[in-house]
C-alpha cells in the first residue's frame, strides 16, 4: 500500500497487523471487533475508492478500536484526521486582527451559544446554531485561509452529520477566540487540520451538489478536491458502490481490460480515460511558479486538480497526492500568496509529476514521489501566512 500510496489504508494496515501479531504471540484473544474490522477494510480495499479509505466514519472507528486492542490508552482517541489527510499538506490558517471591543462582544455571544449547545449537545437548539454561525461569519476576515472562514463551513458541515456532536470542536473554538483576543494571528496546525478534515468528511465520501459550490471552493483552496454528483443518502450510495464494485470486478476478470502499473491493476478503459486528461493538462503544468500570473496560476491548479481526481479514481495514490499539493500551490498564487522560497519546491513538485505522469503514459509504474511531495509539503506548511 505504501507503494501505492494508499496512505490512509496503510496505516490501517498496521494497526491490523499490530492487533494480530499480539494474536499471534498468545497476548491477545482475536475478537469479533477484530474480525470485522478486518471484513470491513477487505471490502473497502475492494472497492478501490481511496476518498472511503481516507474518510469512512466506520474505518475510523474500526482503526480507533484496533488502536485501543494492541495498548493504546482509552483516553487518546485517534484524531479524524490521521487516516483522513494522511499525506497531505495543511496550510496555515490566519486569524484576522479585529478591534477588541468587538472581539470581546463576539466572544460574549458565542459563549453563550455555546452554553445552550453543551446543554443539549445531541440536539443543540437551532437558535444556538444559528447564533454560532452569525458569531463566525462575523469574525472572518478577508483572507482565503482565514480560520473561521473554515470554522464555519465545519460547522455546517457537523449539523448535517448524523451522529456527530460539535460539542468538543466548538469548545476549541473557545479557545481560539480567547488566542485571539490575546493577539494571536495563526491558529495551532493540529485544529486546522481537524477543522479541515470534518469539512471534507461527507464530501469525499457522497460528492458535492450544486449548493455546496462555496464548500467545494474552500476545499480546493485547502488541497482537496471532491467528486459532483452525488448519492443523497448513505444508502444510494452504497448501492452506487456496489454497482461500481461490480463493474470494477468485472472488468479485472478480463485480463485484455486491465493494465499494471507498478503494484496497482488497473481497468484499462479508464487508464485510457486517465491518459487523456493527463495529456490535456500537461501544458498547464509547466509554468515557473515566480513568474506567471494569477490566472496561469489558476489554471495550473484547476490542471493539477483534475490530474489528481482521475489518478485516485484509477488508484494511483502517490500520483493524486503529489497533484493535489502541486495544485494547493498554485492555488495559494492565485491568491496572492506565492511561495516562500521562489516557487522552487512547487517547480520542483510539478516537474516530478510530469515525470510520473510520462511513466503512466509509457505503461510503467511512476517513479516514488515521496520525497518530492514532502519537501513540497514542507514548503507549503511552513509558508508565512
Amino acid at each position: 500500500m505504501c507503494d501505492a500510496g494508499w496512505l490512509a489504508g496503510l496505516r490501517y494496515a498496521e494497526a491490523l497487523a499490530a492487533v494480530a501479531g499480539e494474536g499471534a504471540a498468545g497476548q491477545l484473544t482475536i475478537t469479533a471487533e477484530f474480525r470485522q474490522a478486518l471484513r470491513d477494510f477487505r471490502w473497502a480495499i475492494a472497492r478501490r475508492n481511496l476518498r472511503e479509505l481516507a474518510c469512512s466514519p466506520v474505518l475510523h472507528a474500526h482503526y480507533d478500536a484496533l488502536r485501543r486492542l494492541a495498548g493504546a490508552p482509552a483516553a487518546e482517541a485517534a484524531p479524524f484526521e490521521v487516516l483522513a489527510l494522511a499525506g497531505r499538506p495543511v496550510p496555515p490558517a490566519t486569524l484576522a486582527a479585529l478591534p477588541a471591543e468587538r472581539l470581546a462582544h463576539l466572544r460574549a455571544a458565542y459563549e453563550a451559544a455555546l452554553l445552550a449547545v453543551l446543554r443539549d449537545p445531541e440536539a443543540p437548539p437551532a437558535a444556538a446554531l444559528e447564533a454560532l454561525d452569525n458569531c463566525l461569519a462575523a469574525l472572518a476576515g478577508p483572507d482565503p485561509y482565514d480560520y473561521w472562514r473554515l470554522a464555519r463551513a465545519c460547522l455546517r458541515a457537523l449539523q448535517g452529520a448524523s451522529g456527530t456532536s460539535p460539542r468538543r470542536w466548538l469548545a476549541r473554538g473557545n479557545l481560539v477566540l480567547r488566542e485571539q483576543m490575546g493577539g494571536a494571528r495563526v491558529v495551532a496546525p493540529a485544529l486546522v487540520r481537524e477543522t479541515l478534515a470534518l469539512v471534507w468528511r461527507d464530501f469525499a465520501l457522497y460528492g458535492a451538489a450544486a449548493e455546496d459550490a462555496a464548500e467545494v471552493e474552500l476545499l480546493n483552496d485547502y488541497g482537496l478536491t471532491v467528486d459532483w454528483h452525488v448519492a443523497g443518502s448513505q444508502a444510494s450510495e452504497m448501492l452506487w458502490e456496489v454497482d461500481a464494485a461490480r463493474a470494477e470486478a468485472d472488468a479485472l476478470r478480463d485480463a485484455a481490460a486491465t493494465r499494471q502499473l507498478g503494484v496497482v491493476t488497473v481497468n484499462g478503459h479508464a487508464y485510457e480515460d486517465f491518459l487523456q486528461t493527463a495529456d490535456a493538462s500537461m501544458a498547464e503544468l509547466t509554468g515557473e511558479p515566480g513568474a506567471v500570473d494569477a490566472g496561469q496560476a489558476w489554471r495550473a491548479a484547476a490542471a493539477a486538480y483534475r490530474v489528481g481526481s482521475a489518478a485516485a479514481a484509477l488508484g494511483l495514490g502517490q500520483t493524486a497526492l503529489m497533484a493535489d499539493a502541486v495544485a494547493l500551490g498554485w492555488r495559494r498564487i492565485t491568491h496572492g500568496l506565492p511561495p516562500d522560497d521562489g516557487g522552487a519546491a512547487l517547480a520542483a513538485g510539478s516537474d516530478a509529476l510530469r515525470a510520473a505522469l510520462y511513466k503512466i503514459a509509457a505503461g510503467v509504474a511512476p517513479p516514488d514521489l515521496a520525497a518530492a511531495r514532502a519537501a513540497l509539503g514542507a514548503s507549503l506548511e511552513a509558508a508565512r501566512p
